[in-house]
This record gives structure tokens, sequence and C-alpha cells, in this order.
């Protein structure tokens, strides 16, 4: 897993979060890794919390945050990731007048959490059956956020599951929203912003934010798993 990150065409990968504020990276994950984080979900330990959707109006389906320490491959996608991503981050605080800079490693950036206060784990494995939906949000879990995340489709798209595409809503300045559908296969990982993006006008750089949901499963399950490089308070 960790070398097919390390191979991914990071420079066009850069440009496309630039441009529209998300990337896939495809096959990160192979089947079999797919199936056992999957397959995670019903374990009785490794998890600090169960959410069902529809008791807190976030929609229908549930999810489970993982305890530390995480799966040694949540951790690893965690690492790998962050590293890429962090020149990202703190090329679109400088390009939106932020001050905030993130360190290279991730490890120092939980340091700066955990100082705060921020200590619980945030990666999570998620669930959908027929019916079920996820509705626009952010993952903003306190005062230290990394503006970008990932999402990773565990399961095939046509076979495992009917419907559950992963849309992404883009509010610009003075302008109506803009809705887009990002193609998962098995193993893909979309990457994308959390909250807010820099974007580039006739007029300079300005502000874009950014919310993200699932549409309506039509039929079968659909897992995936969330990898948030920020803990929460």
């Amino acid at each position: 897993m960790q070398e097919r990150i390390r191979a991914a065409d990071w420079a066009n990968l850069r440009e496309h979060l630039d441009c529209h504020g998300w990337a896939v990276i495809p096959n990160v994950l192979d089947a079999e890794q797919c199936r056992l984080i999957a397959a995670l979900y019903d374990a009785e330990v490794g998890f600090r919390s169960h959410i069902v959707m529809a008791r807190h109006g976030f929609g229908r389906g549930e999810y489970r945050y993982f305890s530390y320490p995480l799966p040694e491959i949540v951790q690893a996608l965690r690492t790998e990731l962050y590293e890429r991503l962090a020149p990202v981050a703190n090329h679109w605080n400088a390009s939106m007048g932020v001050d905030v800079r993130f360190p290279e490693t991730h490890a120092e950036f939980l340091d700066r959490c955990h100082n705060a206060g921020q200590t619980r784990p945030t990666p999570l494995l998620l669930r959908y059956g027929p019916g079920d939906y996820n509705c626009l949000h952010q993952d903003v879990y306190g005062e230290h956020l990394f503006p970008m995340q990932a999402t990773f489709l565990l399961a095939q798209p046509g076979q495992d599951f009917e419907g559950g595409e992963f849309v992404l809503v883009e509010q610009r300045p003075r302008m109506q929203s803009r809705a887009m559908v990002v193609p998962l296969g098995l193993g893909d990982g979309v990457i994308f912003a959390v909250n807010q993006r820099a974007a580039q006008g006739s007029r300079g750089t300005y502000r874009v934010r950014m919310r993200h949901g699932v549409s309506e499963v039509r039929s079968g399950q659909r897992h995936t798993l969330g990898v948030i490089f920020h803990d929460a308070a």
C-alpha cells in the first residue's frame, strides 16, 4: 500500500487539488485489504464510539470511530498521505492569507493537536445499506484542523452495492453552489477539502467552502474508510 501511494502521480494530484479541491488516487488498497478493513466493523474492540446517523439528523447509515492504537494500515495511510499533502495545505493557507503552517510529519502535527486537548482519534469506518445516505457536512473537530482528508471505498460499485455516490458541493462567493460526483472504484481514495480551499479568480485568490456527503444507496452494502488527519477535542 505504501509503495502504491509513493508511486502515484503526485504532481498531477496536487494540480487537481489546487484546481478542484479534490483528487482521486486510484488502487491504493487491493481487494483483500478492502475486505479485511471492512470486516473490522463488527469487531468488539478497537473503536471508541458508534454513531447511528438517523439519531442525530446526519442521514441514514452508521459509522464507528477507531480508538488508539489505530490498525496498522490506517496508521500507515495517515502517515504516508499527510507527508505528501502538508505542502499543499501550506500553499493553500499562504494563498488565503492564513498564518497557520503545518509541520513535515504527521507525528508533529498530532503533537500540536494533543497539546491543545484534541486527543480523540478521528479515522472511522462507515457502513451503508439500502436507503442509507450521508447528509452534506464538514469534519471539523476542533481549533487545529488539517484542510484535507481522504475517503477509501471498500466495496465494489455495481457488484456489492448500487447508488451511494460520493458527492462534493462547492460554495463560491456570490455564486450558486456547484455539486460534483466523484467516481470511485474498489480500493480508490478521494482526497478532498475539509472546509475551505484557495481558488483563483479574475481578481486573485478567493476562498471556496466545501461540504461532502453520500447519495442514497439503492441496494447492497457500502463500506468506506475515512482518514482524517486532525484529532478531535
